[in-house]
């Protein structure tokens, strides 16, 4: 598993599991451990280095296991500590490297420590691990600030005894006080926990969000999100605070314990790419996402600045890029790509379509944008059910909804069910081969019954298929040469069209203009992302060609 001299994390493409929706193993309608572990010849067969999984900690579930209340225990829901201990050992047996979710900023309200602070009321020692304050107004019933919540509504519940306490996300999700020794100590114990029982690192979730201000002051006034450019970095009360490197620091110490190349991906929202790459100094996380990747538009000249400013930040500080579409938390990119306008959008807020989704040119758009995320320098994240097109679920009844963002939104966002709807393996209807045949329960989430013609079986084997696209770009990137970590070079195009070489001897064309282009010399097509015509990349398709 030690492929190239270059440390793992710097060229892995990585695979999102959500637990919830990747494979049934019991049979209860729930994604789990046994499911994951039944579905590993095909992750290794796809091609992948390793796998992300969300949350498998005990919890009550109210954000679907972002609510942890023992980050320590697995969930029954998904099975046990000694089940994941066994898929552990099986990835790392078929050349797969695990990294679960690590939940930092809040915890679940059933957890021990809270439970804790509501029994020992104001002013314990208790109570200080979170952040709880009296009411503003003369009889303290108004919240201590102006803070929301992620999730709608306000980021402060109050509780019997008159405090309030803060939750940047759902009630159920009390913020900790990071500037509490308990918090520190409680974490680093628990990564070696898990580092122990040979994890190959953690994605951090909300890395940006631990630290707060001591003040508590009210916000700061809304940023403008049609600016131009993006108004410098604010010195926000609760988003991307300075002191939240230090804590990195410490966790990198922890990490570095433990042999092997172990690896932090922090889930950072920066305004800028600097505030992004404060994040993957050196001594401090190893990488980041690139949300400014996945939030823009379908336009050559905002790709290629993103591209450019990205590598330029990152590599400012040694740290590897990272490129990503899609993930549980935003609508799949086939159904953003098929809206003809598809605009870039900011940093913590929700995406709102325009207009229904053409299917067809989202998926030809999305088969290019693959080839241009897989043929960047650095690694690359794939979200389950990416490489089989799958789009947004957008028309499920609101009778299933489960995402805390319908009710807290007041019946106004749909949330992000629609792209965490169980992934189909086979058959002809639900559920698709997701859980097994003797199953006593439907899937949580309710399957297209026109999903069959998007299962891994019905894909396996057809050459114009996005399953048989990503099986070979990610055999192709794993095999040449210029391939994963390292640089590029621009070539002159014309508006509209991006290309660039890698050494060596790789070419990438990607055309998001109207017309056709002709494509630059080579001596082979390694692999495109539709039929060329006459030496002519069509729009919004991608070629990799050999020079």
């Amino acid at each position: 598993m030690s492929g190239t001299a270059a440390p793992w994390w710097r060229h892995a493409v990585i695979y999102q599991v959500y637990i919830r929706s990747f494979a049934d193993g019991n049979g209860d309608g729930v994604g789990d451990i046994a499911g994951i572990r039944s579905r590993l010849p095909y992750l290794k067969s796809l091609g992948v280095d390793a796998i992300w999984i969300n949350p498998w900690y005990k919890s009550p579930m109210a954000d679907h296991g972002y609510d942890v209340a023992d980050f320590r225990e697995i969930d029954p829901l998904f099975g046990t500590v000694a089940e994941a201990e066994r898929l552990i050992e099986e990835a790392h047996e078929h050349g797969i490297r695990v990294i679960p979710d690590i939940v930092p900023n809040h915890t679940s309200d059933r957890h021990a420590w809270f439970r804790a602070a509501l029994a020992a009321g104001p002013g314990s020692p208790e109570r200080e691990r979170y952040v709880f304050r009296p009411g503003r107004g003369p009889d303290g019933s108004e919240p201590p600030n102006d803070w929301v919540s992620c999730f709608g509504g306000p980021a402060w519940t109050r509780v019997p005894d008159g405090e309030w306490y803060l939750h940047l996300f759902a009630p159920e999700q009390p913020d900790l006080n990071w500037r509490h020794p308990d918090v520190h100590a409680e974490f680093e114990s628990v990564l070696r926990f898990w580092l122990g029982r040979g994890v190959d690192g953690f994605r951090i979730d909300v890395a940006h969000g631990l630290v707060k201000h001591p003040d508590l002051p009210d916000l700061p006034p809304r940023r403008d999100p049609d600016a131009e450019p993006a108004r410098p970095h604010l010195d926000h009360p609760h988003w991307d605070r300075d002191e939240v490197h230090e804590i990195y620091r410490a966790w990198r110490k922890v990490a570095d314990e433990f042999p092997g190349d172990r690896c932090f991906v922090a889930e950072a929202w920066a305004d800028t790419p600097e505030r992004l790459a404060a994040y993957v100094r050196p001594e401090g996380l190893h990488t980041a996402f690139n949300f400014d990747f996945l939030m823009s538009g379908w336009d050559a000249k905002d790709l290629r600045t993103v591209i450019d400013d990205s590598l330029a930040m990152l590599g400012a500080v040694g740290a590897p890029a990272t490129w990503v579409l899609s993930n549980h938390d935003v609508m799949r990119h086939p159904s953003r790509y098929g809206r003809r306008r598809v605009r870039r959008w900011v940093a913590n807020e929700r995406y709102v379509p325009e207009g229904p989704a053409d299917l067809t040119l989202g998926t030809r758009r999305a088969r290019a944008a693959a080839l241009l995320m897989l043929a960047l320098p650095g690694g690359a994240y794939i979200y389950q059910g990416e490489e089989l097109g799958l789009p947004e679920v957008e028309d499920l009844p609101e009778s299933v909804l489960q995402d805390p963002v319908w009710e807290r939104s007041g019946h106004t966002d749909r949330g992000r069910d629609g792209c965490r709807v169980p992934i189909p393996w086979s058959g002809d209807s639900a559920p698709y081969g997701f859980s097994p045949a003797d199953a006593t329960a439907s899937p949580w989430l309710p399957q297209p019954s026109d999903w069959a013609h998007y299962s891994v079986a019905a894909q396996t084997g057809d050459p114009g298929s996005m399953l048989e696209l990503y099986r070979t770009a990610l055999h192709l990137r794993r095999r040449h040469p210029a391939l994963g970590d390292g640089t590029l070079t621009w070539q002159e195009a014309p508006e509209g069209v991006l290309a660039f070489t890698r050494s060596p001897g790789f070419a990438c064309v990607i055309n998001l203009s109207s017309t056709p282009y002709p494509l630059p010399p080579h001596t082979s097509v390694l692999l495109s992302s539709g039929p060329l015509e006459n030496d002519l990349l069509p729009p919004d398709q991608a070629v990799w060609l050999e020079r």
